[in-house]
């Protein structure tokens, strides 16, 4: 949900109407939307190149996912992790568009750790390669953007660990 969503909802459930506070967070998420939109638009465009470039320095760092007997060790294995990848950075660009970290946790972290155990995945493994997301995403953006955006990628990373 946006801070939007989120102002009303709250000043709704208590029957008043939104505080000068809450006016102020919805003034400054507008202020932001150009920047929010700039970001996704440039991390939605570089999906392929930004996946690309993740992957690579992952397999480089470590060349025993897709070693034999690697969780990303033949072309399905490898397939799923690619396709992996482009989902979390998806996720990410449902946050940074919400300006709120909550798409993130409700549509993609929930019981994560559980899946990735239950399929033999390696979480930190699953850390290290959102690092590589990371750091693929980031060379994309300018400076200002990068900062604005490098939270959510901490934010899944932090729940990961």
């Amino acid at each position: 949900m946006t801070v939007i969503s989120q102002v009303i909802l709250q000043a709704d459930d208590e029957l008043r109407y939104p505080s000068s506070g809450e006016l102020k967070s919805i003034k400054e998420f507008l202020e932001t939307g150009v920047q929010r939109t700039r970001i996704v638009t440039t991390l939605a465009e570089n999906e392929k190149k930004i996946v690309q470039e993740a992957t690579k320095k992952l397999w480089q760092k470590r060349p025993d996912f897709i070693a034999p007997g690697g969780n990303a060790y033949g072309e399905k294995q490898r397939a799923l992790c690619i396709r992996d990848f482009g989902w979390y950075l998806r996720l990410i660009t449902y946050g940074v568009l919400a300006g709120d970290k909550e798409p993130i946790e409700k549509i993609g972290l929930v019981g994560v750790r559980e899946m990735y155990n239950s399929l033999g995945v390696p979480v930190p493994g699953m850390v290290e390669a959102i690092t590589s997301l990371k750091q693929a995403s980031l060379d994309l953006l300018s400076a200002e953007d990068a900062a604005e955006t490098a939270p959510y990628f901490d934010y899944i990373i932090q729940a990961m660990s």
